[in-house]
């Protein structure tokens, strides 16, 4: 294959790419208003989750005060 062939080819799949790119992106943005919610909602559950894997009887920690 002659080099300015293989050089079009590779201009040609970059421009896909930056394409497919290009609507991911605009997918994401138009999916971005819902996302806080179920961002609140996991770390919720995570917290939640930490709660019950943690023994009852556990000691408190210190604090420190200055």
């Amino acid at each position: 294959m002659h080099a300015d062939i293989h050089l079009q080819l590779h201009a040609l799949a970059a421009t896909d790419l930056r394409h497919e790119a290009a609507a991911f992106r605009r997918r994401a943005a138009d999916r971005a208003p819902s996302s806080p919610l179920r961002a609140q909602l996991g770390w919720k559950l995570v917290e939640l989750g930490l709660r019950m894997a943690t023994p009852a009887n556990r000691p408190l920690p210190l604090t420190l005060t200055a």
